[in-house]
């Protein structure tokens, strides 16, 4: 448990997220094969439907979704700032900061990650990391979900005798953007509200709450 105890909030994320999968996946199930017994088609097994386009294109759509809101808010909080919000840099702040602010360089510290210690593309490279990781996953589970949308759009369209549409035409369709844009607005929705609503309310404790006496309009990183 020692060893577990400066992991616990890894785990205790990967455990919910794998619990809420699970869940997911099981009512997912149940649901697809009522559908299925209405149409009178037969039911189909839990590793089925767990590989099917229509379990993997609504895993996708909500994987792309979180994953654009931390990259814009990644690439957001270098340059933009918000007073009060612990969220946020403090003003005068904004920018990439310099070598000796980021420990880079001549200015990295024994301890510091390898690469942070060396210059050139390594360097700039390691710098912007995070933001690449998340941009890339964005855009993997987006053509994911695309992937498998289209293929669930075209199954849709066979049970009414329409016409199945390509893959570019289904990435231009309104159903395409109606299912994307309703995820995106509640992820901007949220981060939006937590970045203003930190500026007035605390939460004692938490890493993303300022201290309860700090003052409104006092910016910072993170609480004590």
């Amino acid at each position: 448990m020692k060893r577990l105890r400066p992991h616990a909030l890894s785990i205790f994320f990967a455990g919910i997220f794998l619990l809420a999968l699970w869940g997911q996946s099981v009512a997912g199930l149940a649901e697809y094969n009522a559908d299925q017994a209405a149409h009178g088609s037969p039911a189909v097994s839990y590793l089925a439907f767990v590989t099917s386009s229509d379990f993997v294109v609504d895993v996708a759509e909500n994987w792309q979704s979180e994953f654009l809101q931390f990259f814009l808010f990644i690439l957001a909080t270098v340059w933009l700032v918000q007073k009060g919000s612990p969220e946020s840099k403090k003003p005068g702040d904004e920018g990439a900061g310099s070598d000796q602010e980021q420990l880079v360089g001549r200015y990295a510290k024994a301890e510091s990650p390898r690469w942070a210690r060396l210059s050139g593309w390594r360097l700039a490279l390691y710098s912007n990391s995070l933001l690449l990781v998340m941009g890339a996953i964005f855009a993997a589970s987006w053509l994911i979900q695309s992937l498998a949308g289209v293929v669930v759009y075209n199954q849709e369209q066979a049970d009414h005798g329409q016409e199945a549409v390509t893959w570019l035409g289904y990435v231009a369709s309104p159903d395409f953007w109606n299912r994307t844009l309703q995820n995106w607005q509640s992820e901007f929705l949220a981060v939006g509200s937590m970045v203003a609503f930190s500026i007035y309310l605390r939460q004692r404790g938490s890493s993303e709450s300022k201290p309860v006496g700090t003052p409104h309009l006092e910016s910072g990183t993170e609480g004590e």
